[in-house]
């Protein structure tokens, strides 16, 4: 159920990183480090 739970949540952040990246291009290599 751990692992079901954890499913959405990832949905949503994948969607937010999206959204979030053209707005901060700049910190676009930061959060490729943080998620690589």
């Amino acid at each position: 159920m751990r692992d079901y739970q954890s499913l959405p949540h990832t949905t949503w952040d994948c969607k937010y990183h999206i959204v979030f990246i053209p707005k901060k291009k700049e910190d676009y290599g930061e959060i490729e480090e943080f998620h690589g």
